[in-house]
């Protein structure tokens, strides 16, 4: 799936990494009440220094939970082996991105999404996002700060983060997604909490976990058809904007993962750690599949290519 014939010739581009703003800097630092004035950017090793530890009995207790509950579930030794391929295909991103449009509606983005389909399968066989479902704390600021203070200060999250790639600015823009977006969130409800007289049978929505994850893997899916069909009107910005929220939404589906292979194996992460991961995980595949549709599927005039025609 990476040889050329599917992923095209390779060209010169502009750099796929997205810029921070110093607000939505500034915003995190107060968010995650960060005790020290700091001239230098934040980030989230900088961050990691300047937080106080936290703890939370509601993420100890979930985590607790989703442990013992699901822990027989799980096969670690098929986690481990996705998640291994997973991040192989997330640290062979910048090879997407010199591929600039495909040339064909299935390639390069359909194939670095296979590794998560296949954690994502595994997870819904042993109706683990109905757990998950029942055992997390729903999406509120309180509960979100929680989740990106304990996610700064999880040395192995912030490891495994850094061994696929991410540098210190996508590590901190993975924490902005988290922290930043609480309204945005706050609109994802558990599929046991979706409030009785919606215009829809509620019976057939999936959990929210599994929203999240299946959501991104299909945007992902979609990516190779979209762009091909659409060259004309792609721009290098376009190409920048898909690559670069393919990497945070596969990112967020690693730190779930990362959690998965823990409880079934390790169990080096604290409950609250575990809770945390699966919480983050979830909130950049939401903000990622989000921030993808509107800035790379809905190609408007004024982010369209200058037309050819004369």
């Amino acid at each position: 799936m990476w040889e050329k014939t599917m992923c095209g010739e390779n060209m010169t581009h502009a750099n796929a990494k997205r810029e921070i703003s110093g607000a939505d800097q500034t915003k995190l630092a107060m968010q995650l009440g960060a005790t020290e004035v700091s001239d230098r950017p934040v980030t989230w090793s900088d961050l990691a220094g300047r937080i106080e530890p936290d703890r939370s009995p509601t993420l100890e207790a979930a985590g607790a939970t989703i442990r013992t509950e699901l822990a027989e579930r799980l096969d670690g030794e098929v986690l481990e082996r996705e998640r291994d391929r997973l991040a192989a295909r997330i640290e062979r991103l910048p090879e997407v991105r010199e591929t600039g449009v495909p040339n064909e509606p299935h390639g390069c983005y359909e194939a670095v999404a296979d590794p998560g389909w296949r954690l994502y399968e595994h997870l819904a066989e042993g109706e683990f996002f109905e757990r998950l479902d029942e055992t997390l704390p729903r999406f509120t600021p309180g509960h979100i700060e929680r989740t990106a203070r304990e996610l700064v200060l999880t040395t192995p999250l912030s490891a495994a983060l850094d061994d696929v790639g991410f540098d210190e600015s996508e590590k901190t823009a993975l924490l902005i997604a988290v922290a930043n977006d609480a309204d945005r969130l706050a609109r994802w409800v558990p599929s046991n909490q979706i409030p009785d007289g919606v215009e829809f049978d509620t019976e057939t929505v999936p959990p929210l976990h599994r929203r999240a994850m299946g959501g991104a893997l299909l945007w992902i899916r979609g990516l190779d058809r979209h762009l091909w069909q659409n060259e004309v009107l792609v721009t290098e910005e376009v190409l920048d904007a898909a690559v670069a929220h393919t990497k945070t939404m596969l990112g967020g589906l690693f730190l779930s993962a990362t959690a998965a292979c823990d409880i079934a194996t390790t169990g080096r992460l604290t409950d609250e750690q575990v809770t945390a991961a699966f919480a983050a995980g979830t909130a950049v595949q939401i903000v990622g599949q989000e921030e993808l549709l509107h800035e790379v599927f809905y190609v408007t005039d004024e982010t369209r290519a200058p037309s050819k025609l004369r």
